[in-house]
């Protein structure tokens, strides 16, 4: 099974190596796999990095991150497609148990558990909401993937969310699953180990205080106004 590993990376120098990294240690233990990475409006060296690791490399200056990873599965040759943020880490064997679980044609693709990089009372709570959610929801993320013509067949990401477009994915391939009688699963052996910087920045509470940030958040989700989301996902950047 061939992979495609697809990464959007927003002036991503400082953590885009050890991103690229892993995913390239991960691919190693495969048949075949390829990285793409989605160089977002960059200003840094994120381009020079991600060629230096052998990545192809696409450019796209949208705001929107359902365009950017929709670029890069535009140009995807593998069997599947994987994507994974910049600032995540891949564990060792996530590809291989990938291909394990497609290979028995039961799953249509799925999430993973996460891992933070750092722990603290805030984020423990953070996470088990979260988690709580995700299990009500039957969904996961962190890093999503399925077979690149499964992708296909529901449209990969939706252009015309500026937020919460991993939900709609996950919920829209769960579903598609379901008419295919196929499972969407969650690697739970294998977490995808993730940056706290929001945390850092924000503060270890921050996502509890979100609350009163229901109406700018509802904004964003609508696409009226992208002020929340360019604050907090476009502009971001520590």
């Amino acid at each position: 099974m061939r992979f495609s590993v697809v990464v959007p990376a927003y002036n991503e120098e400082r953590l885009l190596p050890r991103g690229l990294a892993a995913i390239n240690s991960a691919g190693l233990r495969t048949e075949e796999f390829e990285v793409i990475v989605v160089a977002n409006r960059c200003t840094d060296s994120t381009v020079a990095v991600a060629e230096a690791a052998g990545a192809t490399v696409v450019e796209s200056q949208a705001r929107n991150m359902s365009v950017v990873r929709n670029a890069g599965a535009a140009v995807a040759s593998g069997d599947a497609i994987v994507t994974i943020d910049a600032d995540s880490v891949m564990a060792p064997d996530a590809l291989v148990e990938v291909a394990r679980l497609l290979e028995t044609g039961r799953v249509v693709g799925g999430g993973t558990k996460v891992r933070p990089e750092r722990s603290s009372v805030g984020i423990r709570a953070t996470l088990a909401v979260v988690e709580i959610a995700t299990f009500v929801a039957r969904i996961s993320g962190a890093m999503f993937w399925c077979r690149l013509d499964d992708y296909t067949a529901i449209g990969g990401f939706d252009e015309h969310r500026l937020v919460g477009e991993d939900v709609d994915f996950a919920r829209r391939l769960r579903a598609h699953g379901r008419r295919t009688g196929r499972r969407f699963a969650t690697l739970r052996t294998e977490p995808v180990t993730i940056s706290t910087r929001k945390f850092d920045h924000f503060g270890d509470w921050h996502m509890f205080a979100m609350a009163g940030q229901v109406r700018a958040i509802r904004a964003a989700w609508t696409g009226s106004d992208s002020s929340w989301a360019d604050q907090y996902f476009f502009d971001f950047k520590r």
